[in-house]
């Protein structure tokens, strides 16, 4: 029945392999389970309920991953989007979490009505590669800032906006501690070398007093109903138009180009490709993922989105469905250890934020360092992210840098009409505010 469901022979694995392949990626990317609630948390959303919506999500879009794409691509609520959730439009902004659960609804909505028409390629294709780099490293970056700031490594000060921390306090030296331990399983890799790393901080925090340890094991699951079904629509109509473009664009946008090419280099690795380099069944997958959004928001989480941990589980062989609809199986099991995952504190969550921020921003190393009208708007895109603490405003900034260096330089052939429209509706934009 598996093989004929996933065809298993067809991609040539097994039943075993693709299960030990779930295992795998589910071990590499679990670190979620503790790190969105935390940030999530920040935004005044019930931590338990929030920690029922993320496993949920996750299985949910697991199984449609699997299930109808029949693709070994794991997804989860994604890192960068939570961030953007928590501290730019609900603390900067001063929208409520439940308004802004609206608005990943209604861009996970418009992301699978792109999915399903042509139009989806043209958006893709008109964004520069330098661009989508920056944009994927200018969110590592963002990351980072909120790891080291959660850390106690960062922190403020009147007169040059921030400062080091108190480098001798233990919740920094627990950080420090579990940063090295991720990054030394990772380099001997190990699976599940965050969450080891993360349970690691936690454990010797608890074990030295610093913070409480959980008061069992397992349990059964938390009330999801703080954060279920409780989108605000009608606030999220009440917005300004502008504020409501901008969340739903932004919302929208990094999904779109990470979904893109987290899908693209995992194809990639697995060889999936076919002979002009494009993914067969992009469709199915980016309807997977917007689908996963849409039930994301409406369980209580943020923006939904595959994972490139995925990597790991390719690596162990996977190649079909079967290895996300494992990776399913086993979010919906992790659902008993709540009492474990609520009672992870800040400075065990910290070094995993700052752990995936590093992966993140190697994407700069690809731009064209050769071309000036590349890589000046695309360091702009990224500096602007954490320094601006908005991912929305260094799209902004980098796709108007763009657009006005390539005029400038006479090479306005290279801009795509996706440029201009997203550029202009940036401008307005910052005019408006």
């Amino acid at each position: 029945m598996l093989n004929k469901l996933f065809k298993l022979d067809d991609h040539q694995t097994t039943v075993r392999t693709e299960l030990f392949a779930g295992l795998t990626t589910f071990l590499t990317m679990a670190y979620i389970i503790f790190v969105n609630p935390d940030i999530l948390a920040a935004a005044g959303m019930d931590k338990g309920a929030v920690f029922v919506a993320t496993c949920l999500a996750a299985a949910v879009g697991c199984l449609i991953m699997g299930l109808y794409a029949n693709y070994p691509i794991a997804l989860a609520p994604g890192m960068g989007l939570n961030a953007f959730f928590s501290f730019v439009v609900v603390k900067s902004m001063g929208v409520s979490w439940e308004v802004a659960l609206a608005a990943v609804f209604f861009s996970g909505i418009l992301f699978l009505i792109l999915s399903v028409l042509p139009v989806r390629a043209w958006i893709i294709n008109s964004i520069p590669r330098s661009q989508k780099l920056a944009i994927a490293a200018g969110i590592g970056l963002f990351l980072g800032f909120i790891g080291l700031k959660s850390a106690g490594i960062v922190v403020d000060h009147p007169a040059t906006l921030v400062t080091v921390g108190t480098l001798t306090s233990w919740p920094v030296l627990l950080a420090v501690l579990g940063f090295l331990a991720m990054v030394a399983l990772d380099y001997k890799r190990i699976p599940g070398a965050i969450i080891i790393g993360i349970l690691l901080a936690a454990t010797a925090g608890a074990l030295m007093g610093v913070s409480k340890a959980p008061s069992a094991l397992i349990s059964m699951p938390p009330d999801p109903m703080p954060t279920f079904l409780a989108l605000d629509f009608a606030g999220f109509f009440q917005l300004a138009g502008a504020t409501m473009m901008i969340l739903l664009f932004s919302f929208l946008l990094v999904d779109l180009f990470d979904t893109a090419g987290t899908l693209i280099g995992l194809a990639h690795q697995a060889d999936m490709l076919d002979a002009d380099g494009n993914l067969p069944k992009l469709g199915p997958a980016l309807i997977a993922d917007s689908g996963a959004t849409v039930a994301g928001a409406l369980l209580g989480t943020s923006t939904t989105t595959s994972y490139i941990e995925s990597a790991s589980g390719i690596r162990a062989g996977g190649r079909t469905g079967l290895t996300a609809v494992t990776v399913a199986g086993l979010f919906l099991l992790a659902l008993i250890f709540a009492p474990v995952a609520t009672s992870i504190p800040a400075f065990a969550t910290a070094p995993a934020i700052v752990f995936v921020a590093c992966m993140m921003t190697r994407g700069l190393a690809d731009i064209d360092w050769d071309d000036v009208t590349e890589f000046v708007p695309a360091v702009i895109t990224a500096l602007s992210m954490p320094l601006t603490f908005s991912i929305a405003t260094g799209i902004g900034l980098g796709f108007i840098a763009y657009v006005a260096i390539k005029l400038f330089c006479g090479r306005w052939d290279d801009v795509g009409p996706a440029m201009w429209l997203v550029a202009g509706t940036f401008i307005v934009y910052f005019v408006a505010v």
